[in-house]
């Protein structure tokens, strides 16, 4: 009975260090992350060849929320968005870190940043979070969607700080 408990209590330890290993091999941190954009509403984006169409599903946890102060799509320029699945906090965090990134940028170039160069400086902040201690993984995943300055469409999908380009494998579309 006494070795049972201690090693529940065991494996329970793991969980709270990000760069532990538990005794299966895994960090359960990540495994948290990952399950939280397994948990949250679906989001899509659909390109055509005249724009981008971001959808996501809204879900309330209980009735007692405002549906008109859930957000699920937020702009970070004028011509960039950006939608997820998973936890919305972790979403309005990088919404925040999104828009700091893209106004940098445009203090120092005066112009707006490309939106393939802002997908990647935030899939490098999210990867940073899942190697980083005394802070956990995000439990997001993003769809970025944005106009070039050539006017065309770019459109981007963060999966735990990995990006894809439109060709997702089956296991990241069911996500």
């Amino acid at each position: 009975y006494y070795i049972t408990n201690n090693l529940s209590a065991m494996s329970e330890r793991y969980s709270f260090s990000l760069t532990t290993f538990s005794p299966s091999g895994k960090l359960v941190q990540i495994e948290y992350a990952i399950a939280a954009v397994a948990a949250g509403a679906p989001s899509i984006g659909i390109k055509s060849k005249t724009g981008v169409v971001l959808a996501a599903e809204k879900k309330t946890k209980s009735i007692l929320y405002d549906d008109t102060t859930i957000t699920k799509m937020e702009m970070i320029t004028k011509h960039c968005g950006m939608t997820y699945s998973g936890m919305g906090p972790d979403f309005r965090l990088l919404v925040r870190k999104a828009r700091k990134i893209a106004q940098q940028y445009y203090l120092q170039f005066d112009e707006e940043i490309p939106v393939s160069q802002l997908v990647q400086r935030l899939a490098n902040v999210m990867q940073e979070y899942t190697h980083s201690g005394g802070v956990r993984p995000f439990g997001v995943s993003l769809l970025v969607a944005g106009l070039t300055r050539t006017h065309h469409i770019s459109y981007s999908a963060i999966l735990r700080g990995r990006i894809s380009l439109g060709k997702l494998l089956q296991w990241e579309r069911t996500m």
